[in-house]
């Protein structure tokens, strides 16, 4: 098994642990989230503790990632659940602007037109100012999916380093053309 795999995920009080035939269900004061289980995989609850386990059989090498993997996406789960992800995006350029209307990100980009972002169900967007965006929610991947495509819109360009970029995220900028 993975070194991954062998380490348990502790559980924080108030999160709630649901192992049914094939999927595992946490709960917590945020809300709850479902993992489906590949074949060969099991999760044991002890105590505090979830532990991620591999059956016996033939193909139990073949299962060492995604007992690993299975492990880090339990630890999210609970991590979600508990904290929540959040992912911050900001907005380099003149006339560069996000706001939040309902249940849309309206954004001005530079295109002739404003692009309208629908906010997908789970997810949670904020603009405490015109060039920053917070993406919020439970479920890590979702949240890093639904930030990548707001940064998809317009990514950072090399030579000025306008666009949508992560704030943790560094561009460098490349040298213009000479005479």
């Amino acid at each position: 098994m993975s070194r991954v795999a062998k380490n348990p995920v502790k559980l924080p009080k108030g999160v709630t642990v649901t192992v049914a035939a094939g999927e595992v269900t946490v709960k917590g004061g945020k809300g709850s989230l479902t993992l489906a289980l590949a074949k060969g995989i099991s999760v044991v609850q002890e105590q505090e503790t979830l532990s991620v386990r591999t059956d016996g059989g033939p193909s139990a090498k073949a299962l060492v990632p995604a007992a690993g993997s299975t492990r880090a996406h339990l630890a999210n789960m609970v991590q979600g659940v508990t904290q929540g992800f959040e992912r911050k995006l900001e907005l380099v350029g003149v006339g560069y602007r996000a706001a939040v209307q309902g249940k849309t990100l309206n954004l001005t980009l530079g295109f002739s037109h404003p692009v309208a972002f629908p906010v997908p169900e789970g997810i949670s967007i904020e603009t405490p100012s015109q060039t920053e965006v917070l993406v919020k929610g439970i479920d890590r991947q979702k949240v890093g999916q639904v930030a990548a495509n707001i940064r998809g819109f317009r990514p950072p360009e090399p030579y000025k380093g306008k666009g949508v970029r992560y704030s943790d995220e560094k561009i460098v900028l490349k040298e213009g053309k000479k005479k």
